[in-house]
């Protein structure tokens, strides 16, 4: 490992204990062991820096997805990513990409472009992980679609909502995932 990916698997170890809102450089590097004109040296800049660190992070929950095993079915798999997703290492990765959505990073260039990229190796972990469980291939974008903008939600409704009633809601996204994997088929 060299020096810069050293210093990037630093930084996004701090990001995932302190989140990416406030983050400057003089502290992290402080944090980290190193001096901010290290990580202007070796990144550039703030910006270019906190792009790569979403993205290692981004990196970090497509490796988690793809070393989920699959399901007996669609609506079992959608259960089984939701669990997932109130565990480390795929809640801390979230956390992080909503920060990044807060605080408008990921609309705007420098980060646009390796946000979209991010998001399609996360939407292709996600429909491999889907077809893992059972989807047709050519339905699984489908089901990706809906249940991932469906489970975002309902991550940011952990502060709001019971565990239990969140449960509750995913699993009726998971039986209309079910139906879209499987038209002829709605239960288990």
């Amino acid at each position: 490992m060299n020096r810069q990916e050293e210093l990037l698997e630093a930084v996004a170890e701090h990001v995932l204990r302190h989140g990416l809102i406030g983050l400057t450089l003089r502290p992290l590097a402080a944090a980290i062991g190193t001096s901010d004109r290290m990580l202007v040296y070796h990144f550039g800049s703030r910006d270019a820096l906190v792009s790569a660190v979403v993205a290692a992070i981004g990196a970090r929950s497509v490796a988690a997805v793809d070393a989920l095993p699959g399901a007996r079915t669609v609506r079992a798999g959608v259960n089984a990513l939701w669990a997932a997703y109130q565990r480390e290492p795929l809640r801390g990765c979230l956390d992080v990409y909503l920060q990044a959505a807060a605080t408008g990073l990921i609309g705007q260039e420098p980060y646009l472009s390796d946000v979209r990229a991010s998001n399609a190796q996360w939407s292709a972990a996600l429909e491999r992980y889907v077809v893992r469980c059972g989807a047709s291939p050519r339905r699984a974008r489908r089901v990706v679609t809906m249940v991932d903008s469906a489970l975002y939600g309902f991550h940011l409704d952990l502060t709001t909502d019971t565990p239990e009633h969140l449960a509750s809601g995913v699993d009726d996204l998971a039986r209309a995932a079910q139906a879209i994997a499987h038209p002829a088929t709605t239960g288990e």
